[in-house]
């Protein structure tokens, strides 16, 4: 892989999360070694898939229950929980 400075591979990476939905796992844990090399933060787009099998939420489960919003994985059933903004 050639050498991409700071700015391209955040490119890269918003480019890639426009479209997770086609995405395999092997693809979307490359992105996050891309993001973590150069030190850019996911912030809410790693909520996009889920983090103990890197494929992407598609039909996923989701719950709202208690100010928290529970996910869980179609794939490996894990269950992923996130604080949902309270206005």
């Amino acid at each position: 892989m050639k050498k991409l400075s700071k700015i391209q591979a955040k490119e890269q990476i918003q480019k890639f999360f426009a479209d997770i939905k086609n995405k395999n796992p092997k693809d979307i844990k490359k992105i996050k070694t891309l993001a973590m090399q150069y030190n850019i933060p996911l912030g809410s787009l790693r909520k996009k898939f889920c983090k103990k099998c890197f494929s992407p939420h598609r039909n996923s489960k989701t719950r709202i229950h208690n100010k928290m919003k529970s996910i869980t994985c179609e794939n490996c059933n894990y269950v992923s929980k996130w604080k949902t903004n309270s206005s």
